[in-house]
């Protein structure tokens, strides 16, 4: 109603004298920044009334904060008005066009209209479009650096930063900042090296891209040729010059050529001794000279060659394995003094990961498995012979004997080929540390692979009292085909084979085997598996189901079977949902490379089991590797993302690293069935100055979308000063066998007594059934109802269970708790104390 009034009273006076309204202010162009309401003004004079109109609609007029004064050097009246607009009235606008608004005011002649302002919502996205590349670059040759920056309103800004100092082109004519957004240097100077980061900003926020590392290198330029010197006694002139003009720098090649040059000074006319020709002998002397010499090497030849033949002829008589195989003594000529008896050959071979991603720079990456025995006899002998470096040989002869992972021409996933590698001392480790053996009796014992995760518990009267059987138990360190078999399952611990097979046992033998699964019957369908005699693979029980042939316990970081038969088992899972998680142990460690400026991180991602993590301080103890770090554990999830290794907070003045390589990625599948190829990732460092003797650093290990690990390095570069984190924590872990009594927790005269109150039901309902109860064994008990002693076989999986701790506290408790409900709920009598049982 107002604006019609205003609208007549503009009609009715328009033939009064005066002007049309005036703007002295219009409303300009707004953003609205998160929640925050914007305000737009408008000014004008002369003005009886001023309105806005927003989207072709007039604003109501409470809405307006409007007031009127004097302007003192003009002496008109001037009336501003404002409104607010708010982000819900921008985001409920849904016209062809942006939100907009303009003024509208009246006067004595007419009205007036201001410009429109629009008013839109502001943001600036995370990622940036286009992310800038590190390259390396020749001096003198142009450095382009493109940056695409995030999506956002209003349009961002770039700036570019080069170790986090602002690079501004107008105080450097040999850089520009302004072609759409890209950091162009016309010519290369080695200052130019650094770090450039993309810095993007609007009104809502600033954002920084990737750091892009630019490398200025320098190619040597030869420097001229030195003067001749003066000719030598053998008719010779040198002259020399030097890769220096300029030398290269920051991995610059080196000059092409030889930097020395020789030449003979007289023209042609010196002889091989040095003397001029007047002074040579006459030629039927020179031509005898030269038959007598060359007739000693023919004879040297000859006389090597029949030697070379009598040997083969030899290894080939002696060989029983198609290698060689000689008596090192006789090599020596039968002088012991020749003979270094110490020097026992420990040969293995590495295979070198092929994936492209992880291993971008040329450093070591092999992992270890030993060479059959045969090939360490091929090899004894060649080292005998001083032909082969005991640290490295390769395998040229008779390949078709190799197996097939270890044939030169063996290709892996990845298509690419395995380079063999033998570093000295796994041999015996690999053959020795994962195998156990022991006579047991009827008093039974444990074996125990130390530092493996993995045991086994021989019951008491499990032989009869006449009979002893040698017991042994080992890891298969071969590849598995239990994983291969079933693809969309994985293993969860380590092969486990123990024997002989033809064992007779009147209990069952308790085994323990370290897993990797974070136990979840929602998430997991765990199954334990065993070798078939044709080598196949076959499902003996689901650990969720029930089964009178063996019977499995699940602990948060082991497994604990009870079986009677023996022969090679193994824990498989095959993940339900995509939220079934294994644990991967994360260790780095580091040792100076050759040069000693070099310095190599390595980082192994490894299934949380101990055996799996003594393999890799096995192989890290042969090159010298260090462990930086205490290792930490990571979960990893079964949603098929990747893993990314990345390496942070280098300091950049005291140590670079190779561009590229300080993110590396792993695929899902890489990581998910990792058990027989542990992920390996290294980084290769490079301090400035010998003076730098310290090295700080973080390390990342991140599943896409799922957990992260940090691992906080700082360690000391100098040998002396290193202070060597433990790989192993167990104070006794060398122990691999123990027999009788010693080898269990709970005594011998407890144990019987405990089985004879509980073995049959009594007056007060004590059974085995509720031993097992209290023992938090609820599942599956129709297994025990089989055994001749189903108390005995009960705590010997309480034994498996607690041999680390050794609890007999909850044992007792357990017990007594028994004792207790029981004397409440039942009077004693009597008849009830011999069989009554206190701890």
């Amino acid at each position: 109603l107002q604006l019609l009034k205003c609208e007549a009273l503009a009609d009715s006076l328009s033939s009064v004298g005066g002007t049309l309204p005036h703007f002295l202010q219009e409303p300009e162009d707004a953003y609205i920044i998160k929640n925050n309401p914007i305000k737009l003004r408008c000014r004008a004079t002369p003005a009886l009334q001023i309105f806005f109109k927003c989207n072709g609609e007039w604003v109501h007029q409470n809405q307006h904060t409007s007031q009127e004064y004097m302007d003192q050097n003009t002496g008109l009246k001037i009336r501003e008005v404002t409104i607010n607009v708010t982000r819900q009235q921008v985001e409920d606008f849904h016209g062809p066009e942006d939100y907009w608004c303009l003024c509208v005011a009246w006067s004595h002649l007419g009205t007036s209209k201001s410009r429109k302002a629009t008013v839109r919502i502001a943001y600036l996205r995370k990622n940036f479009e286009q992310d800038p590349q590190g390259n390396e670059v020749p001096i003198k040759g142009m450095i382009v650096l493109h940056c695409r920056p995030p999506e956002g309103v209003p349009m961002a800004e770039v700036e570019w930063l080069k170790n986090e100092e602002l690079v501004s082109s107008l105080e450097d004519d040999n850089i520009d900042t302004r072609a759409d957004h890209n950091l162009i240097i016309s010519e290369a100077r080695l200052s130019d090296s650094g770090n450039y980061t993309c810095l993007a900003s609007n009104v809502v926020a600033k954002r920084r891209s990737a750091t892009a590392t630019v490398v200025v290198f320098v190619d040597g330029v030869w420097e001229e040729w030195s003067e001749w010197t003066m000719c030598s006694a053998q008719c010779e002139r040198q002259r020399w010059r030097e890769c220096n003009a300029p030398p290269p720098r920051h991995r610059g090649k080196m000059c092409e050529g030889e930097g020395q040059s020789t030449e003979n000074c007289t023209g042609g006319l010196c002889t091989q001794n040095g003397k001029l020709m007047h002074d040579v002998k006459p030629q039927s002397m020179e031509n005898s000279t030269d038959v007598a010499l060359y007739s000693g090497l023919s004879a040297g030849v000859i006389a090597v060659v029949v030697i070379i033949v009598a040997i083969t002829l030899y290894r080939k008589s002696q060989s029983e394995y198609g290698v060689d195989v000689i008596d090192s003594s006789a090599l020596a000529g039968g002088n012991p003094l020749l003979l270094n008896s110490s020097m026992q050959p420990d040969i293995t071979v590495g295979q070198t990961y092929s994936s492209p991603i992880c291993f971008q720079d040329s450093i070591d990456k092999e992992l270890f498995d030993p060479l059959p025995d045969k090939f360490k006899v091929q090899s004894s002998f060649m080292v005998s012979l001083g032909v082969a470096d005991r640290a490295e040989y390769h395998v040229k002869a008779h390949p078709e004997t190799l197996p097939a992972n270890l044939h030169p021409n063996y290709s892996t996933v990845e298509g690419k080929k395995t380079t063999m590698i033998a570093p000295n001392g796994i041999h015996t480790l690999m053959k020795t540390q994962f195998k156990t053996s022991a006579v047991f009796g009827h008093l039974g014992g444990r074996l125990v692979i130390p530092n493996a995760g993995v045991s086994l518990l021989v019951p008491h009267g499990a032989t009869a009292d006449d009979t002893s059987w040698e017991m042994y138990m080992l890891i298969n360190q071969e590849e598995s085909s239990a994983q291969s078999e079933e693809r969309c399952e994985i293993l969860l611990g380590p092969e486990i084979t123990y024997g002989p097979p033809g064992l007779n046992l009147s209990y069952p033998v308790a085994m323990t085997i370290a897993h990797c699964a974070e136990v979840s019957a929602e998430n997991w369908n765990i199954k334990l598996k065993r070798q078939t005699k044709d080598n196949k693979w076959e499902e003996i029980m689901s650990v969720d189901d029930e089964s009178t042939s063996c019977y499995c316990l699940m602990d948060s970081h082991s497994c604990h079977l009870l079986l009677d038969q023996p022969g090679c088992y193994v824990l498989v899972g095959e993940p339900i949902t995509d939220a079934a998680i294994k644990r991967l142990r994360i260790a780095v460690f580091g040792s100076m490379e050759a040069s000693s400026m070099d310095y190599s991180l390595r980082v192994h991602c490894v299934d949380d089991t101990p055996h799996a993590f003594q393999r890799v301080v096995t192989a890290e103890t042969s090159r010298g590797g260090q462990l930086l770090e205490e290792p930490k554990m990571l979960f990893f999830k079964g949603n098929c993302l990747s893993l990314q290794v990345s390496i942070q907070d280098i300091p950049q003045f005291l140590w670079s690293i190779k561009p590229f390589t300080t993110c590396q990625e792993f695929s899902f599948t890489q990581v998910w069935y990792s058990n027989q190829q542990p992920v390996h990732c290294a980084f290769s460092l490079q301090r400035h100055s010998t003076s730098t003797t310290q090295l700080s650093c973080k390390i990342s290990v991140r599943q896409v979308k799922g957990h992260e690990q940090i691992l906080q390095v700082y360690t000391s570069v100098g040998e002396s000063e290193k202070e060597t984190v433990p790989f192993f924590m167990q104070a006794d872990c060398t122990v691999t066998s123990q027999t009788g009594a010693k080898a269990f927790k709970i005594p011998l005269s407890i144990r019987q007594r405990i089985c004879t109150t509980f073995d049959t039901a009594n007056a007060k309902g004590k059974d085995w059934q509720l031993l097992a109860q209290k023992l938090h064994i609820q599942r599956n008990l129709s297994y025990f109802t089989k055994q001749k002693s189903p108390s005995a076989v009960i705590l010997s999986l309480w034994e498996a269970r607690h041999q680390d701790s050794g609890d007999l506290d909850s044992l007792a408790s357990a017990l007594e708790e028994i004792g207790k409900i029981h004397c409440k709920s039942l009077p004693q009598s009597p008849d009830d104390k011999e069989t009554d049982f206190t701890f």
